[in-house]
C-alpha cells in the first residue's frame, strides 16, 4: 500500500517534469528549433492538425525554420495560422517552402523570458509539492484507518519527502539550462 502510494507520486512527479519541459520548450530561446511550432495546429480538410502532420519542419540555419508542406493547398492555411499564432512569427513564402526567420532577441526580451522561465519552473515546483501533499494525505488517512503503523507512516513521508527533493532538483537543474541557453548569445 505504501509502496503504491510512492510509486504513484514518484509517476506523477515525473509527468509534472515532462509538463515543464514542453513548456520550456514553447520559449524560444533566439535559435530556430522545430518545437517552437508544436502547438500551432492547421485546419486540415476539416479537421485541426498539428502543423508537424501536414508538413515537414526543418531547421536551416541557425536563425531560420523552413515549412516544406506535403499538399500545394496548405500553404496558405500553415502561413495563415502561423501569423495568428502569439509567437510574432513572419512567415515568408517561395513557392512550395514556407522560411520563417527568427529575429535575434534583445537583452530585455531575454531578461523578460528568463522571468517567464523561471515563473514556470515555481509552477513546476508547487506542482511536484501538491503531489507530495497528496501523498502525505493518503498515508495519514491509511493511518487512521490502521491500516498502517505510525512507524510505517513516518518512514514513508520521509521517502515521499526525499523524491519530492528529487524531482525538484531536476526541476532547478532544467531551470538553470534554460536560463544559461536563454541569455547566452
Amino acid at each position: 500500500m505504501i509502496s503504491d502510494i510512492q510509486q504513484d507520486a514518484a509517476a506523477r512527479m515525473g509527468k509534472s517534469i515532462e509538463a515543464l519541459k514542453h513548456e520550456f520548450a514553447k520559449i524560444r530561446t533566439g535559435r530556430a528549433h522545430p518545437s517552437l511550432l508544436d502547438q500551432i495546429s492547421v485546419s486540415y480538410y476539416g479537421t485541426e492538425s498539428a502543423l508537424s502532420q501536414v508538413a515537414n519542419i526543418a531547421v536551416e540555419d541557425a536563425r531560420t525554420l523552413t515549412i516544406t508542406p506535403w499538399e500545394k493547398t496548405m500553404v496558405q492555411v500553415i502561413e495563415k495560422a502561423i501569423l495568428k499564432s502569439d509567437l510574432g512569427l513572419n512567415p515568408a513564402t517561395t513557392g512550395m517552402t514556407i522560411r520563417i526567420p527568427l529575429p535575434p532577441l534583445t537583452e530585455q526580451r531575454r531578461r523578460d523570458l528568463v522571468k517567464v522561465v523561471k515563473h514556470e519552473a515555481e509552477n513546476g515546483r508547487v506542482a511536484i509539492r501538491n503531489i507530495r501533499r497528496d501523498a502525505n494525505n493518503a498515508i495519514k488517512d491509511a493511518l487512521k484507518e490502521k491500516l498502517i503503523s505510525e512507524d510505517d507512516a513516518r518512514n514513508a513521508e520521509e521517502k515521499i519527502q526525499k523524491i519530492t527533493d528529487q524531482y525538484v532538483k531536476e526541476v532547478e537543474k532544467l531551470l538553470e539550462a534554460k536560463e544559461a541557453d536563454l541569455l547566452s548569445l
